[in-house]
């Protein structure tokens, strides 16, 4: 293989996990919108479908692949069908996750709710980071992208949250090791962290939630487009420049500062 051969870029094609509704729809819309071919993957086919239908003229470079993320075998369907359909992978937007047993205290969590947010957000981002560095290591030109959705609750907590914080935090540390294990090969990983973006699960923060300090008040939110265009500048940097961190929130939300 060339120099040249070796240090090209992979192709404007993508796989996005949770494709269906939220930031995961705004991401696919957006590289959609700027040429890009998506695989867009989520439990519920017709949520994905209407996503595509957004798209307009864009749809005919959209793939859909009904997929839970939670199950190896369909990971890597999901995979080997983007690849068939587009070719070489560039990016994977690792988005999927639920927020699971929100308001419950720590002590009323159901272990099986525990275990249903640990398996989406958890095992479910590493089997997709898995499988897109799989193709990334084998494909030619070899390299790729992985876009980790990782929310500040990577950082913070909000209270009553401890399994989708916990799972943030465990998120920071999976981009952390493809970034480095990706070095030999190309791959660079970095994760996006998002505060109130407004989609149906931030909607409750418009009528009011529950503050560190007991209290319970309405948070600003910030259009999901802000957060997407985000994405798509991260993901459209050559291999040898990585936004490893970045964090995006509505300006006047209570993160910065004593609760």
């Amino acid at each position: 293989m060339t120099d040249a051969q070796q240090n090209a870029e992979p192709g404007r094609t993508a796989v996005v996990t949770g494709g269906g509704s939220g930031i995961g729809r705004a991401v696919t819309l957006e590289l959609l919108g700027h040429g890009w071919s998506v695989a867009l993957a989520g439990r519920h086919e017709g949520r994905l479908e209407e996503t595509v239908a957004l798209a307009a003229e864009a749809a005919g470079r959209a793939l859909v692949v009904p997929t839970d993320v939670t199950r190896p075998e369909e990971v890597r369907a999901l995979f080997a069908s983007a690849a068939e359909r587009f070719g070489p992978l560039g990016l994977l937007f690792n988005n999927a996750g639920i927020f699971g047993g929100g308001g419950v205290p720590v002590e009323e969590l159901a272990y099986e709710t525990w275990r249903d947010v640990v398996e989406v957000n958890l095992n479910g981002a590493f089997l997709c980071a898995q499988a897109a560095f799989r193709h990334f290591k084998e494909q030619r030109p070899q390299g790729g992208r992985i876009i980790n959705n990782g929310s500040i609750s990577a950082h913070t907590p909000r209270p009553h949250s401890i399994a989708y914080t916990a799972t943030k935090h465990a998120m920071t540390g999976l981009t952390k090791s493809l970034s480095l294990d990706g070095r030999p090969y190309r791959i660079a990983c970095g994760q996006i962290d998002i505060g109130n973006a407004a989609t149906d699960m931030t909607e409750r923060m418009r009528s009011g939630i529950l503050q560190a300090d007991g209290s319970v008040r309405s948070e600003p939110v910030m259009d999901v487009a802000d957060v997407a265009r985000t994405v798509r500048h991260m993901a459209e940097l050559p291999l040898d420049t990585n936004v490893q961190f970045a964090t995006v929130l509505a300006s006047g939300m209570p993160y910065i500062g004593r609760g």
